[in-house]
């Protein structure tokens, strides 16, 4: 699936950054990584889903949105946008970008969590100070879009959030 495929090419680079310049601890962790998706690559959902799985057990954070990214399209596991929820939501304990983004975009949309817009600003914003172009667009068109009571709760959120 085209989508998926940009997803994990983007997943893609803090893997290579890892192996090249990593702790040996952290190149382990990411050269398992990289079997998952050597085995997405060949079409084995099955064996992708059992290493990006275990990986997101141990908390790897890319594992997590990775896998989330699989519940989400139902390859090699059910289609699940309640356990992409839960998976997102785990890395973005751990301040992964990509989880911040992706959950926000499930709570706009109601799919897998309830549609809630304050929610999903505060993900917006934790992933465009990351750095996300279109987090940064989406939230500030749903910014015009929330009231000033709305506005201001998710920012706290967000505040309380970065706090953590």
């Amino acid at each position: 699936m085209p989508g998926h495929r940009l997803l994990l090419a983007v997943l893609l680079a803090p893997v290579l950054l890892a192996i090249t310049g990593g702790s040996a601890a952290l190149r382990a962790q990411y050269e398992g990584f990289a079997d998952g998706l050597a085995a997405y690559d060949a079409g084995d959902y099955a064996e992708t889903v059992r290493i990006w799985r275990r990986l997101a057990e141990r908390g790897d954070p890319v594992a997590q949105v990775a896998l989330a990214g699989l519940h989400r399209s139902g390859e090699g596991v059910p289609r699940d946008l309640g356990a992409a929820a839960r998976l997102y939501r785990a890395a973005t304990e751990q301040g992964n970008a990509d989880a911040q983004l992706n959950l926000a975009r499930l709570y706009l949309a109601g799919t897998g969590v309830p549609r809630e817009r304050v929610e999903a600003y505060k993900w917006l914003a934790l992933a465009a100070a990351q750095g996300r172009g279109w987090a940064e667009r989406r939230r500030a068109e749903l910014a015009g879009e929330l009231t000033m009571d709305e506005l201001a709760e998710a920012e706290r959120q967000r505040r309380a959030f970065s706090r953590d």
